[in-house]
């Protein structure tokens, strides 16, 4: 069990190392031109916001609506941290990360005694908070952002960044702690009664899911190079919400699922962009109507889906066959 349960690891492994190496052999050699390569980087950066909002939404059951504030945090404390103090990128991007934790703990602790609309409202409210504060701080550009941030980010720090980021977060909710997690979202009532501190595993999703927002903002401002107030408002945890809804919430590939689709379709409606929102509305619609949980519900993807499926239809045929 353990021997299959390793190679299986080794295997995706493998084809993740495979797939590195064959956009960066295209990137190096000019196969691939500079618009996918950046559309690339934005699939990695929404693949991450995405699976962290829905370790908050999904996993936990909390409704967030502030994400893009962590993430403002995240990509201004990393340009800081490069762009002032000229320490290195990878010290950047732990700061800029470690201090999104650190403002998901501090809205975290107060915040997630609310539920529902009145949680949304508040995180929607830190959210705007972070951008006002930004606009009025001089020092980090006010109003009209932060430009001259080393380009530090590439394909190979976002690809295997966005890699520990589902790593980490499928073995959170894998672990003891991940199906405590759980348990909130399907009945917090249940859960505290089972001895379960909801507090406690509330703050740690909401801290871990900030911690990676930080990280994707650290990984945007070191590529785009220059950020702005305007980059991180609500409309962009709008953004984040409809991956994780669409996805299915409490389904870490069916967020990947929705990130790389909307960023296709938000590439192709580049010259759209006023319908771009109401594509989107009218995408929720079409799901909301036709597969309320979403694209994968709370599943994860495997090729036991197919064989199972396979086998079904196996034992149906098999059944038809003997009544006949």
């Amino acid at each position: 069990m353990y021997q299959r349960k390793l190679g299986k690891q080794i295997a995706i492994l493998l084809v993740l190392i495979v797939f590195w190496c064959s956009i960066q052999m295209m990137i190096s050699t000019g196969m691939l031109n500079p618009y996918y390569e950046l559309n690339l980087i934005l699939m990695c950066i929404n693949i991450i916001l995405a699976v962290s909002l829905n370790l908050i939404n999904g996993f936990n059951g909390q409704f967030s609506i502030g994400h893009a504030g962590f993430m403002a945090v995240g990509a201004y404390g990393a340009a800081i941290i490069t762009l002032k103090a000229q320490l290195p990128f990878p010290v950047a991007l732990l700061f800029g990360a470690l201090l999104a934790g650190v403002f998901g703990i501090l809205v975290g602790l107060p915040t997630l005694r609310l539920r529902g609309d009145y949680l949304a409202i508040a995180t929607l409210g830190f959210g705007e908070i972070i951008r006002g504060l930004i606009v009025n701080i001089d020092y980090i550009g006010g109003a009209y952002g932060l430009s001259g941030i080393p380009k530090l980010a590439n394909w190979t720090w976002v690809f295997w960044l966005t890699v520990l980021t589902v790593v980490v977060i499928a073995n959170f909710v894998n672990s003891t702690h991940g199906r405590a997690t759980i348990s909130i979202r399907e009945n917090e009532i249940a859960a505290e009664a089972m001895g379960i501190n909801t507090t406690k595993y509330k703050v740690m999703a909401f801290t871990i899911g900030s911690l990676f927002a930080g990280l994707a903002g650290g990984l945007h401002a070191h590529y785009f190079y220059t950020i702005q107030p305007g980059t991180f408002n609500f409309l962009k945890s709008f953004d984040i919400l409809v991956m994780v809804v669409l996805g299915g919430q409490g389904s870490i590939t069916g967020s990947i699922i929705a990130a790389v689709g909307l960023t296709i379709i938000s590439a192709a409606l580049q010259k759209l962009a006023a319908l771009r929102l109401v594509i989107y509305a009218l995408l929720l619609i079409i799901v909301m109507i036709f597969r309320p949980q979403g694209l994968m519900g709370t599943k994860e993807f495997s090729f036991k889906m197919f064989t199972r499926k396979s086998k079904d239809k196996e034992g149906k045929q098999r059944g038809t066959a003997i009544g006949q």
